[in-house]
């Protein structure tokens, strides 16, 4: 077997042992017979499997127990409208920090309910950097304050959590979920397409405090209010199972083999450090993202001329370094190096560049 280093920003790479204890399980999970993929969702068999990986993410998160957990469907984009119909409920107005596509987006489908208001943005250097913020511009009668802590396609992340005082603070954490610790009691909704950092697509974990539950626009579909889903276990209808599934193996792993998040976070820094150091002493590639702001998980580069940029992604690909061409809204490089990319890949990544650097 020969297997690529995948760099994809998601779906990405899941840990090796995840995917052969699921192909151990395909056929017979642990003797029912029958695999994950074709059981009832109804069946005890199903309900040990949902119940141990709700379990294990508040174990590992630290989720305190004034939190629902959400498994739900529909992708961190249904989140963009799903939280300003469920929060968006006084006030009518919301906060929102501009630093990328999917903030746009949360944003844009929040307007269509209520009053948006960025109270900053960087989009005026092509979102190279999380702007400073100025609590004087916040809204203290806001419904909510809306982020997203790691920024997909552009490489940032938020280096501290904006204070919003009494208003619920709303994160997008698609693709830093379960990368390093975070103080749950922080936020009111934290909300992540599963895809890139805990099991495979089709499964959306929203993780929301019990007093914003219940309080949802009289325009909400029930299955767009999270109390349809709070109140039946997020099973009011078929959940995504093989992913939950999934998402507990991953969980399983990163608690027992990578010690938790503290092992994971020292795990990534050293990963990240090794492509920001070489990228800072390249005299070919160059990183896009100011320091402050750079992210763990997704790291854009560029070599400055378009066609070296076009050479470098098939080589690599040749060379079996996959998915690291840029977003097509930027273009150049991007490794995403999500929990499961061993730090192996990442050093032969870094050779592969060096000796790209001294060909060319």
């Amino acid at each position: 077997m020969n297997r690529v280093y995948n760099f994809s920003a998601g779906p990405s790479v899941l840990p090796e042992s995840v995917l052969r204890t699921a192909a151990s399980e395909m056929l017979d999970y642990q003797g029912s017979g029958q695999s994950v993929m074709e059981m009832s969702h109804r069946s005890k068999v199903y309900e040990g499997i949902i119940n141990a990986c709700e379990s294990n993410l508040r174990q590992v998160m630290g989720i305190p127990d004034n939190y629902k957990v959400l498994f739900l469907q529909g992708g961190a984009s249904s989140q963009f409208a799903m939280v300003p119909l469920n929060l968006m409920n006084r006030s009518r107005r919301a906060d929102f920090v501009i630093t990328g596509q999917w903030a746009k987006k949360a944003y844009a489908e929040a307007a269509r309910y209520g009053e948006a208001h960025a109270v900053a943005s960087s989009a005026d250097r092509t979102f190279s950097y999380i702007p400073k913020l100025d609590p004087a511009a916040f809204d203290p009668q806001a419904d909510y304050f809306h982020i997203c802590l790691n920024n997909t396609i552009y490489g940032t992340k938020f280096p501290a959590l904006p204070e919003t005082g009494d208003v619920p603070l709303v994160a997008d954490v698609s693709s830093c979920i379960l990368s390093e610790p975070l103080d749950i009691s922080r936020f009111g909704v934290l909300y992540a397409g599963a895809q890139k950092n805990m099991s495979c697509a089709g499964l959306t974990v929203v993780i929301i405090r019990e007093d914003l539950i219940g309080n949802a626009m009289e325009i909400t579909p029930t299955m767009f209010n999270y109390q349809t889903h709070a109140e039946n276990g997020s099973m009011f209808n078929t959940p995504p199972c093989y992913a939950i599934y999934i998402c507990k193996l991953v969980l399983d792993w990163l608690r027992d083999e990578m010690g938790g998040l503290e092992g994971m976070k020292a795990q990534n820094e050293k990963k990240a450090g090794m492509l920001y150091d070489f990228l800072d002493s390249s005299q070919l590639f160059r990183g896009t993202v100011e320091k402050e702001s750079r992210s763990l998980m997704n790291i854009p580069f560029v070599t400055g001329d378009e066609a070296l940029d076009k050479e470098f992604v098939s080589k690599a690909a040749a060379a079996g370094f996959v998915n690291l061409k840029g977003h097509r809204s930027v273009g150049g490089m991007r490794a995403s190096i999500y929990n499961a990319m061993p730090v192996e890949g990442v050093e032969k990544l870094v050779d592969f560049m060096k000796a790209f650097e001294a060909a060319h």
